[in-house]
């Protein structure tokens, strides 16, 4: 029996979708390892500081705060022979209060969304399913292209719990969406993020094989108001936010940008910088 089906259950959050599956420290089968204080390189984000309006705009009180490349990556939980590496939390000093930003699917394509993150220079980490995001990729490669640093990666085709799949199923999702993303930007992403956060061993040997190299999971999950998280009650350094492109059917009437920014005002209630993840990983 593998970690991950040991975890299975551990904790379901209460928007349907991504969001349901184990607790992703639990899938790890053991300890975050110890972290190093990394130096940094000076920048203010990943791409420029946003305009000095821009936090108005979006319905912030003051500007978001953005962690600098770090000049050395901490150290991660090295991948078994064969199969991907698993991250669910980048493994930070505890004084070093970033979270990094993960967005799933691609149901909602709001073109007042692609704005708002323009103006904040948001650096988010994207997961797409095929059947949800390709009726329209180009608004997740203007998403991907405008100045914030961020990426576009694979989140399988179907959106299946890949659980429940044999091996040639589970590699026959991941990599049908390596292809179809190699064929639309021109390049094969090297992380991926299983639907549910359900995986077991023969997920990461399929990545691994599909050429992934890191399987990203999460923490904390943004719902329609609030956080909710894997432990605790609070963010941690380090931890790595979900989200999902939903609109207000999904949301209870709420919009994505409505939902965006009560995430980035738990954020800096809380007292935490925005990292851009793949400078980290």
């Amino acid at each position: 029996m593998t970690v991950a089906t040991l975890a299975a259950g551990a904790l379901a959050l209460s928007l349907t979708g991504c969001g349901d599956g184990a607790a992703p420290v639990e899938r790890l089968g053991g300890a975050t390892p110890k972290a190093t204080q990394p130096t940094t390189t000076a920048s203010p984000s990943p791409s420029g500081a946003p305009g000095d309006e821009a936090y108005r705009k979006w319905g912030l009180k003051a500007p978001l705060e953005f962690a600098p490349k770090p000049a050395q990556k901490p150290a991660l939980v090295p991948a078994a022979p064969g199969k991907a590496q698993v991250v669910d939390r980048i493994p930070v000093p505890p004084t070093d209060k970033v979270v990094f930003l993960t967005f799933d699917d691609g149901a909602e394509k709001d073109p007042e969304f692609l704005k708002m993150a323009a103006d904040l220079k948001l650096p988010i980490s994207m997961f797409l399913t095929d059947n949800i995001a390709s009726s329209d990729y180009g608004h997740f490669e203007k998403l991907r292209d405008n100045g914030s640093g961020s990426t576009i990666n694979n989140h399988t085709l179907t959106h299946p719990n890949l659980r429940t799949l044999p091996f040639a199923a589970q590699k026959k999702e991941i990599c049908g969406q390596q292809e179809h993303l190699e064929k639309r930007f021109g390049s094969k992403p090297v992380r991926f993020r299983p639907p549910y956060g359900n995986y077991n061993d023969d997920t990461l040997k399929a990545a691994s094989e599909c050429g992934i190299s890191q399987v990203v999971l999460w923490r904390v999950s943004m719902q329609i108001n609030n956080f909710q998280y894997a432990e605790g009650s609070a963010l941690k350094p380090g931890d790595i936010i979900l989200a999902h492109f939903r609109g207000p059917s999904e949301l209870k009437g709420s919009t994505e940008i409505q939902m965006t920014t009560r995430m980035l005002q738990r954020i800096q209630e809380q007292g935490y910088r925005i990292g851009r993840l793949e400078d980290y990983l």
